[in-house]
């Protein structure tokens, strides 16, 4: 039997449109699709979605590079 929630589906209208914002305000203080998506028990894909429709300027994938130790 598989763990995760039924998926909710993507409102339409001023509903959306407000949970849109809040994604987006949490994805621009620095929060990752990652982590919005587990905090609100969204997928992936629809966070992604949603901060794509509220105009979000994605970062560039991936942390912050490794120092290079001395060999």
């Amino acid at each position: 039997m598989s763990r995760k929630t039924p998926a909710s589906k993507l409102m339409a209208g001023p509903a959306r449109d407000e949970i849109a914002a809040e994604l987006k305000e949490r994805y621009e203080k620095g929060d990752s699709v990652r982590s919005i998506a587990e905090a609100t028990n969204r997928s992936y894909g629809g966070v992604h979605r949603l901060l794509v429709d509220a105009g979000v300027t994605f970062r560039s994938r991936g942390g912050e590079m490794r120092k290079k130790t001395g060999a």
